[in-house]
């Protein structure tokens, strides 16, 4: 069975990784940008936001990773004339199948919808991710977390501790691309031994 498949969606490449249900804050004022979210305002159309490969966010168009997640404006806010506040919320991943630049820069792409990751309760192996990331949590402002939080979930606290700990972007595209909930905690499971042994030096 084929992967359902969109065409024609905007792609915001950044120099971070969105996750399904993480919530994003953005500045917008290049004017690609802008009109991009007037129009997913406008049409309630997603766009898709891309960890970059190669390049910058801004000037030049950037190549980003095969794999980004879908976003829609939660929030918007224009305080400042000129320069639109955002909060995206990530729905869902994909992968670009076709892509092209408008002659304004502004990148779009056919994609294919990849599945949600594999879900499972935390076993007690991993009690100690939930926990770190609940401690994480309380000092985070909640309109930056999407409710309700879900600690019993393998995908949901995976996507949340990737969010916040201070990984590599490499290493955080590769685990938004896992499949499976229990194996990207595991994951990040390691990767936080490692962080608290270099921080124990």
């Amino acid at each position: 069975m084929s992967e359902p498949r969109l065409d024609d969606v905007a792609l915001f490449p950044l120099q971070t990784v969105l996750y399904p249900d993480g919530l994003l804050p953005l500045r917008l004022f290049e004017q690609r940008y802008l009109e991009m979210a007037k129009s997913c305002l406008r049409e309630d159309r997603p766009f898709g936001v891309c960890c970059i490969r190669e390049g910058r966010e801004v000037g030049t168009p950037a190549t980003p990773h095969d794999v980004g997640c879908l976003a829609r404006i939660a929030h918007w806010d224009m305080a400042q004339l000129g320069v639109l506040s955002i909060v995206a919320q990530g729905t869902q991943r994909f992968r670009i199948l076709e892509r092209r630049v408008e002659r304004d820069g502004l990148a779009r792409a056919s994609i294919a919808l990849l599945p949600q990751a594999r879900d499972a309760e935390i076993t007690e192996t991993h009690q100690g991710c939930v926990r770190f990331l609940r401690a994480i949590l309380e000092q985070t402002e909640t309109a930056l977390i999407a409710q309700p939080a879900r600690y019993e979930s393998s995908v949901w606290v995976s996507a949340r501790l990737a969010e916040r700990l201070p990984l590599p972007l490499e290493l955080k595209q590769a685990l938004l691309e896992m499949d499976d909930g229990a194996e990207r905690l595991a994951r990040l499971g390691a990767a936080l031994a490692e962080l608290g042994a270099r921080f124990a030096r």
